[in-house]
């Protein structure tokens, strides 16, 4: 889903071509948009009427799509922001981009996102506290449980972020 929101924010500015698309996304996860993965997303757009093109003239060079976002796709962009599906909530990509667009979502959906996250995070790290506990006793440096006492370390302190969101959602006083 990440990469259905990534591509129709970059339509919500201005219509675009597939080569200015590219240009255009940006991931938190730096991760390189093809040819490949792009076009099928948006004849899948097409599709489903979230996106339309036109065709524009080039002179000495062939034509070229240029995409426009739909109103339906604009709220196909807002209730994919809107919520985070359970199946998701781990994936911290799907997160960060929810995240990014709490802005626009309502104080509930915030709300929503946030406690999806949080239970995915505590399920992560009962999950990793599980490994350790189970691990046998090494002699010299246990680099698989240094490994999973990081991991352990990272989870927890994303959870006190997330719930310091949390909090502050709450402390807001308000429902959209």
């Amino acid at each position: 889903m990440v990469f259905d929101i990534i591509v129709l924010s970059a339509l919500r500015s201005s219509p675009a071509h597939g080569y200015e698309l590219k240009r255009r996304v940006q991931r938190p996860s730096f991760a390189a948009l093809s040819n490949n993965s792009l076009y099928p997303a948006l004849h899948r757009f097409e599709k489903a009427g979230a996106v339309t093109h036109a065709v524009a003239a080039q002179d000495g060079r062939p034509s070229r799509k240029v995409y426009t976002i739909t109103e339906l796709g604009r709220g196909l962009f807002h209730d994919l922001i809107s919520t985070l599906p359970d199946a998701l909530a781990g994936n911290e990509e799907e997160f960060l981009i929810r995240l990014g667009f709490f802005d626009e979502v309502s104080s509930r959906d915030r709300a929503a996102i946030l406690a999806a996250r949080a239970a995915a995070l505590d399920e992560k790290i009962a999950q990793v506290a599980a490994l350790i506990a189970t691990r046998p006793e090494r002699e010299g440096t246990d680099w698989p449980s240094v490994s999973m006492e990081h991991l352990l370390s990272t989870l927890h302190h994303e959870r006190e972020w997330v719930t310091g969101l949390m909090d502050d959602e709450e402390g807001t006083g308000h429902v959209d």
